[in-house]
């Protein structure tokens, strides 16, 4: 019965019905007091709708329960894409990563493939060979996705006197600009949605691709197992997922020198590989380019924004906030004459926890403002409309962050260890007025 109303909860969590989820996870550990991965899915499930009341006695339960899950070699019940957002020790967030990897080592041994011939990992003149390095793309997210947006441009801009890209879609065409594009520019696209992982590791082989880029890591739609299958020289995790992948097949990690220091690169079992700049790569001066525009502009009235008022604004996903954050900024509004907080309905289900904590603080209802999730442009042209952006120190705005400050709207953040609490700064600093953005 227990696993009935686990089953249940997460029916309805993927359909958005948070607060039915949550009975439901709460029924079954009724039932069943000793089941790990309905506590760890009702924390997170907590999470997301800023349901705060017991988070302190179920962290220290989930982190006693992954402890004892790697201690036995388990796999652990937290997802490492739950994990980044989570206040865990660094070293924790690594072995969670690493146990996922090593099951998805065991998912490719269940193939039986023989190992794979390799191509040269640099580029052979000569014998027919143009030298061209090939490069090959594996990602779920070639469509209407924030990775797509981030990134739509740069497969077809590489230099192709010198580079072949492959791109290898794991999620079958969503008929959107953005997948359109992707499939138009890059020299290479390949649908394999319908193909086993082992026939896609055995293509990527006959392609004689030499570096093989990891666009998912933990994120919805991955296909890890093909690369633990290693059917490339050399493996690379790059945007998809920011925190190491634990695994020994993945080689590279490409990041900057900001958001994953070498200090601390002993969170992360890959080789780091620090670009110059901010890692993070986005399309917005091909794509964006209007948001500055005088005639495109929006009005606070639009979205009922008081004319009057210093509105500090935090459009991330409410799962990454956190009470300490929370309360951090109610101290803000009281301490700053005539000032509001504008958040989104994300999901909508955390407004009136977030408005009944803020009164709890003696903050005044007027000074919480909810609007709706908006369509990406109008998002990122309506954000303008802010004076300043707080940001989530657990889980930083990643894209977001990207979103606000191409729309010129400055943002405080405050970084800590792990690679998801970094981001944020790196992209402050590529804004070149960083400093100033970012507490120490």
């Amino acid at each position: 019965m227990a696993e009935a109303h686990a089953n249940l909860a997460l029916a309805y969590k993927d359909s958005g019905h948070m607060e039915a989820a949550i009975k439901s996870y709460k029924q079954a550990l009724m039932l069943r007091p000793d089941f790990p991965e309905v506590t760890c899915n009702l924390l997170h499930t907590l999470q997301c709708v800023c349901n705060w009341d017991d988070r302190k006695k179920l962290f220290i339960e989930v982190e006693g329960i992954l402890r004892r899950q790697i201690k036995m070699s388990a796999i652990p019940s937290v997802q490492p894409f739950h994990a980044i957002a989570y206040p865990l020790d660094p070293m924790l967030a690594l072995e969670i990563s690493r146990k996922y990897a090593a099951h998805c080592s065991v998912i490719a041994s269940r193939y039986s493939l023989p190992p794979f011939r390799h191509p040269s990992p640099l580029p052979i003149k000569g014998e027919g060979r143009n030298g061209r390095l090939r490069v090959g793309y594996v990602s779920s997210d070639f469509g209407n996705h924030p990775l797509s947006h981030l990134m739509g441009s740069v497969f077809g801009m590489h230099d192709r006197g010198n580079v072949e890209v492959f791109c290898y879609a794991l999620s079958p065409n969503d008929g959107t600009e953005w997948r359109l594009r992707i499939q138009s520019e890059a020299e290479h696209f390949l649908d394999v949605s319908p193909m086993s992982s082992d026939m896609i590791a055995r293509l990527i082989n006959e392609d004689q691709i030499q570096i093989l880029i990891n666009l998912n890591g933990y994120t919805k739609g991955a296909r890890n197992e093909i690369f633990a299958m290693q059917p490339a020289p050399i493996l690379v995790s790059y945007m998809g997922f920011p925190g190491t992948t634990g695994a020994t097949y993945i080689h590279y990690l490409v990041t900057d020198e900001f958001v994953s220091p070498m200090q601390y690169s002993l969170i992360y079992s890959e080789k780091l590989v620090h670009l110059p700049h901010c890692y993070f790569v986005n399309d917005y001066k091909q794509k964006n380019q209007d948001v500055l525009d005088p005639n495109c502009q929006h009005k606070r009235s639009d979205y009922g924004l008081p004319e009057d008022k210093f509105i500090f604004a935090c459009f991330n996903q409410l799962y990454k906030m956190d009470p300490e954050i929370f309360i951090t900024w109610c101290n803000i509004l009281k301490r700053v004459p005539n000032s509001a907080l504008w958040l989104l309905r994300f999901p909508a289900a955390g407004e009136m926890r977030l408005r009944a904590y803020a009164a709890a603080q003696g903050v005044q209802r007027d000074q919480i403002i909810f609007t709706d999730v908006a369509m990406k442009q109008e998002h990122i042209r309506r954000s303008a409309l802010a004076d300043l952006f707080l940001d989530t120190p657990l889980c930083n705005a990643h894209t977001t962050g990207t979103d606000i400050l191409w729309a010129g709207l400055p943002m405080v953040t405050l970084p800590l260890e792990k690679m998801a609490t970094r981001v944020a700064g790196s992209l402050c600093l590529a804004t070149g007025v960083g400093e100033e953005m970012i507490a120490i």
